[in-house]
């Protein structure tokens, strides 16, 4: 399976550390935030990456990163010359992939605990045309994209909404299927100017062909000063644990 790395953006609720560098490769306990998003592709099996950046920052990824064979895939990289959404990143990876072929979709700010590979499983053995997003029941759902459920169906999504209709978050996990590309070509600039996920999402919802499953693990949106700082005691906590369970 391939997937696509989204590693752009301005990381403003980073600043000033993210003045002097991008997000993603600000350090995680002992590796840049990327490294943990390339090795949960891999495990899943998604051996074929295609990671999206800005240009100031590509050559960044480029030295760490590589052509991929460390982490046993092959990573290639696109540019986004400026911020214009998530939609419009994966809309720039359209000749990327196939009319019907099937594709992750990973933020990489977003850090986990669980394998993808049921995920990818499940997502195979829907019907091509669907999409599938991973929620997470967090304690401010506010401060993300809230899926309205109904008899086990997202009805719709609601960015940040002020009454959130559930505890639950739409994560930056997305599965989709070469359909995708149709649908972000129709889908207009938000009043930021940018091309939202969330729009794309509710296309697939108001056709209910958006499925979804729940992570029970802990997830992180590293996007956060707050945030970045559980993430990095948490990955100092597993990499403790694998190293006891080696001796």
């Amino acid at each position: 399976m391939k997937a696509i790395l989204l590693a752009g953006g301005n990381g403003t609720r980073l600043r000033p550390l993210t003045n002097l560098m991008n997000k993603h490769m600000l350090p995680v306990h002992n590796f840049p935030m990327i490294h943990y998003a390339v090795q949960t592709l891999a495990e899943a099996g998604a051996d074929d990456i295609l990671l999206v950046t800005g240009r100031q920052s590509a050559g960044l990824f480029i030295d760490y990163l590589g052509g991929g064979g460390q982490h046993g895939v092959r990573i290639a990289y696109l540019i986004q010359e400026q911020a214009g959404g998530i939609a419009q990143a994966l809309e720039l990876a359209k000749p990327y992939i196939g009319k019907d072929e099937k594709f992750i979709l990973l933020l990489g700010d977003n850090l986990l605990e669980e394998p993808l590979r049921p995920f990818v499983e499940a997502h195979l053995a829907q019907d091509t045309g669907t999409a599938m997003v991973l929620l997470k029941e967090v304690p401010d759902p506010h401060r993300y994209g809230v899926p309205v459920l109904e008899d086990g169906k997202i009805m719709r999504i609601e960015e940040k909404p002020c009454y959130p209709a559930t505890s639950f978050c739409v994560t930056g996990i997305y599965f989709y299927d070469g359909s995708v590309f149709d649908i972000v070509a129709d889908t207009v600039p938000s009043g930021r100017g940018e091309l939202e996920i969330t729009d794309v999402n509710n296309v697939y919802a108001c056709r209910s062909k958006l499925f979804y499953r729940r992570l029970s693990g802990w997830w992180m949106d590293a996007g956060t000063f707050d945030s970045l700082h559980e993430a990095a005691g948490w990955m100092k906590k597993r990499a403790s644990a694998g190293n006891e369970a080696d001796t």
